[in-house]
């Protein structure tokens, strides 16, 4: 038996190999890394409609480049910050001075 093998042999057996599936080439989508994009943060209401709209304003600095969100958070939070205050307001007449 002899070990050695014919190019005829080697070329008959390429042909019979199954073609190998290269995998499919996927674009990427273009992207600018400078430009705003979405963070698509979910939000969920809390009940209280000053709140909330404070916190759907939020949604405006998705579409800002990062130096203008300072302005946007900045508004979020005063509104905020008012809202708290506002619940520790007595209601009815100013009480008494002790």
């Amino acid at each position: 038996m002899s070990e050695s093998v014919s190019e005829a042999e080697i070329a008959g057996t390429a042909e019979r190999a199954e073609p190998r599936s290269e995998p499919p080439v996927v674009a990427a989508p273009e992207c600018d890394p400078a430009a705003p994009a979405p963070l698509n943060l979910p939000r969920t209401p809390t009940g209280d409609a000053e709140v909330d709209a404070r916190l759907a304003r939020l949604a405006d600095a998705d579409h800002l480049a990062t130096d203008g969100h300072v302005e946007v958070y900045e508004d979020v939070h005063r509104g905020l910050r008012d809202a708290l205050t506002a619940l520790d307001a007595r209601p009815g007449p100013p009480g008494h001075p002790f």
